[in-house]
Parts: C-alpha cells; sequence; structure tokens
C-alpha cells in the first residue's frame, strides 16, 4: 500500500475513540487479557500518529472509567502500569510531534506512580499546541456533568446564567471543540457514559473490528465515511 497521505474531503476537528475488544482480541488468540490490553496500546500510539499526521486537532481515547475499577485487582493494576509505561515512553515523541496531553477525569484517585507520570506529562507537553490528545481517565460522563453543575451551584449562579455554554466551560473539555465523530470498535453499539454531553451532535462510527486490530486502513474507512455524510445539526434537508 502505497505511503501517500490520503486526502479527505472533511475530517473532524474532534475524533474521539472508545477502544473496545482488548480482551475478546486476547481470547481469540489464545492469549491473556493482559498481552490484548497491551496490543491495545501500540494500537493507541499509531492512531495519534496518524491523527497528528493528517492534521486532526483534537483526539480523545476512551482510557479507564469509573466502571473499570470493577475489573479484578490485578487487571487494573496492570492496565495503569502499562499507562505509566507508555507515558515515560512516549513523551519526548508527543512532545515532538508538538501534542499536548490532557486528562479528563479525577486524577486524586489515580495510584500514586500514575499521578506522578501523568502531572510530569502534562507539564513537559503544556506548550503544545498543534494537536490536543485528551485522555478520559477514571472518567465518568454523568459524573462529569454533575460536577459541572455543582461548580455552578457553588459559585452562586443565578438560575437564569445555566445556559449551555454556562456548562460546557465547566466541563473537562473547555476551549475544546465538541466530538464530530465517536468511534467504537469490536461490535458493540452504545456510548457506555462517555462524553454524554459532548455527544450530542456527533456522528458515530460502529465496526466489529477488535481495537488492537484497528490500524490505520480501518481509520481511513471512518474517516472517509464521516466525509461523505451530511451533517445538518436540525436544518431542514
Amino acid at each position: 500500500m502505497s505511503d501517500e497521505k490520503p486526502s479527505f474531503e472533511v475530517l473532524p476537528r474532534h475524533l474521539a475513540v472508545i477502544m473496545d475488544g482488548n480482551g475478546r482480541w486476547a481470547k481469540a488468540r489464545g492469549l491473556s487479557r493482559s498481552d490484548g490490553h497491551a496490543a491495545g496500546t501500540e494500537a493507541a500510539k499509531a492512531l495519534i500518529t496518524e491523527c497528528r499526521a493528517l492534521g486532526i486537532g483534537h483526539v480523545t481515547l476512551y482510557t479507564f472509567s469509573k466502571e473499570n475499577w470493577r475489573r479484578p485487582k490485578d487487571e487494573v493494576g496492570f492496565l495503569f502500569d502499562l499507562l505509566v509505561r507508555f507515558l515515560n515512553r512516549e513523551l519526548s515523541s508527543m512532545v515532538e510531534q508538538d501534542i499536548r496531553l490532557n486528562i479528563l477525569g479525577e486524577l486524586d484517585e489515580l495510584p500514586m506512580a500514575t499521578r506522578t507520570a501523568i502531572r510530569h506529562a502534562l507539564k513537559k507537553s503544556a506548550s503544545c499546541t498543534s494537536m490536543v490528545l485528551n485522555l478520559a481517565l477514571n472518567y465518568s460522563g454523568r459524573d462529569e456533568i454533575l460536577r459541572a453543575c455543582r461548580t455552578l451551584l457553588a459559585e452562586g449562579a443565578d438560575p437564569a446564567a445555566l445556559t449551555e455554554e454556562a456548562m460546557s466551560a465547566r466541563l473537562y473539555t473547555v476551549g475544546q471543540p465538541d466530538p464530530d465523530l465517536i468511534i467504537r470498535t469490536s461490535g458493540e453499539l452504545r456510548l457506555s457514559n462517555f462524553l454524554l454531553w459532548q455527544a450530542a451532535y456527533a456522528e458515530f462510527y460502529f465496526t466489529d473490528i477488535h481495537w488492537p486490530d484497528f490500524g490505520k486502513e480501518e481509520l481511513h474507512k471512518a474517516l472517509a465515511e464521516f466525509a461523505a455524510r451530511g451533517r445538518r445539526f436540525g436544518a431542514a434537508e
């Protein structure tokens, strides 16, 4: 296949991805769930690199939900160790690519080593401007909305001031466009508490491909379909 960069008539300003299917991918190959998560991390790296090359300005990856704490303790620990290794290994490359890291979620509940690695990466990439990489980590869409409401109440906001703009300004994604395209892999057809407020006008792309197999060609298929869709935002046809 040619290495020439593909041309899309329209690209999403903000691409969000629910990276599903690591465990199923591993099971189909007789591997451990840890092997599946490790392979999923490599798929995430490839997607980030390709999105940066294409010029997509904002990418959000659903990395760890609040519901994921229900998983076995060993698996949760492995996921956080994997994240720390990923950040330590890829941070210099991210900065070279001018990618700024941003976190959507509650950091204080994470293990100390994870918080330390994240805060270091946030600081080192803070001046990068070509792409924002959001990791939804210890994240819940409903919790994010409640958090924004509590902030408004704590600020003593008048009910008349409770506008969409006021809410958006108190979400984790403040200052960023809402996602234009949300991709979910591995055949599931739901949002799973992901970017509930921000997804109001997003296009959705579902695929049966397990996340570790979602490579450059699969991304290009999703982007091509997005470009072919008509987005009217409630306007008449």
